[in-house]
């Protein structure tokens, strides 16, 4: 089997899509060393690549700046046909490679001939448009549409987002499967000299509680940072909240409020950490906290059990099924009850004691290799492979 994997997202700076695109890639050569799967863009356009989508150290420009008409024309245009271009190469190295398959795993597949097999890892953009930007929805309402039409299987992330694809998209169950994340080796209880490393680096207190992720609506960051801000002084100052992730979409609101009063309280933001200091950043919190109103998965919460924290995370379907019952669970709205939880960690260190015990097992149970045997089940389903490696029923498409 000759599988096409497109890895573009890969060259970014990395969140939830690209991590597990990273590791069930992975997971898939070493668990199948007879099949080829080729990762897109090949490791010397990648190489070349990766020059574009270098972050930027430069300030987010202020609400008062007046935006530059010819320079937005250009930056469009010149987006325009860097896509164009993108989808052009793409399409030549699925024509030219001899490919079985096509996977494409952030959701927006090229057309190629191929069978295909799509990721899709949450429906927040059609479920809930109003957190994310109207341009930004109507695209990807057209691509949600475009990918469904053209793929040959579907998976997703969860069984509860796997239930809102059939209704939501129509697809019958034997289209899409649900291939619950893993969680690497490297989460894990870390050494003492590891947590006080990155204790020093970031500048963290000795106790604190944690949220990593990107800062937009739909994680609820905001109903956090008010129920911090309504502690006592002696709480807040006992185990400070600390915001690791960059901010995203639409998040003025989160941005405005963390700066007019959650920042002279004791809020810290640390923006994006860097991959290889997550695990000792979970190890040195007190708690993980992961309000969200949706998720397709809920990655942090299962690395933070991993590395022994305990996690307290909302009651957000497919955060429920990820956490199971090693995590304290609360209604994403209930803003007395963050308030509480905050206030009794920061007022007992042992009040979690027993999802800390809990979590490293349940988080035991979530391995890259068991996404691989979910998502090569579904390559052979599309080609009509048999389980047992028979020949293909019928010939594959032409590309």
């Amino acid at each position: 089997m000759r599988v096409l994997f497109n890895g573009v997202t890969l060259l970014k700076p990395r969140t939830g899509i690209a991590h597990a695109a990273a590791n069930v890639h992975a997971a898939l050569v070493a668990n199948y060393p007879a099949d080829a799967f080729w990762l897109y863009p090949g490791a010397r356009t990648a190489k070349f690549a990766t020059q574009f989508f270098k972050p930027s150290n430069k300030p987010p420009a202020t609400s008062s700046a007046k935006p530059n008409p010819l320079k937005q024309l250009a930056k469009r245009a010149a987006g325009a046909v860097a896509k164009l271009g993108y989808a052009a190469h793409f399409q030549t190295c699925a024509r030219l490679g001899r490919f079985d398959l096509y996977h494409e795993p952030n959701f927006v597949p090229f057309r190629t001939g191929l069978p295909l097999v799509v990721t899709v890892f949450d429906l927040s953009v059609l479920l809930f448009p109003q957190w994310h930007p109207a341009e930004r929805v109507k695209a990807h309402e057209a691509a949600f549409a475009r990918g469904v039409a053209l793929a040959d299987h579907v998976i997703v992330g969860t069984e509860a987002v796997r239930r809102e694809a059939q209704h939501h998209l129509g697809l019958s169950p034997d289209r899409v499967t649900a291939m619950l994340c893993g969680v690497g080796p490297q989460f894990r209880p870390q050494p003492a000299g590891a947590v006080a490393a990155i204790r020093a680096k970031h500048d963290l207190p000795p106790r604190y509680t944690l949220y990593v992720g990107t800062i937009e609506p739909r994680k609820n960051v905001a109903t956090l940072l008010r129920a911090f801000c309504d502690l006592p002084s002696e709480l807040r100052g006992a185990c400070p909240l600390v915001l690791a992730g960059g901010w995203g979409w639409k998040a003025d609101t989160e941005r405005e409020l963390f700066h007019a009063e959650a920042k002279h309280r004791g809020v810290r933001h640390i923006g994006y950490v860097a991959d290889e200091d997550l695990p000792a950043l979970y190890a040195g919190a007190d708690a993980l906290l992961y309000p969200s109103f949706y998720e397709g998965f809920g990655m942090p919460p299962v690395e933070a059990m991993a590395c022994g924290t305990a996690a307290v995370t909302s009651t957000a379907d497919a955060v429920r099924e990820a956490v199971g019952r090693a995590a304290l669970t609360l209604d994403a709205t209930d803003l007395e009850g963050w308030r509480d939880v905050l206030a009794r960690i920061a007022a007992d260190p042992a009040f979690l004691d027993d999802y800390r015990r809990r979590g490293p097992a349940h988080a035991a149970t979530f391995t890259w290799d068991s996404c691989a045997r979910v998502v090569y089940g579904a390559y052979r389903k599309v080609l009509k492979l048999a389980p047992d490696g028979a020949e293909p029923v019928q010939p594959r498409a032409a590309a």
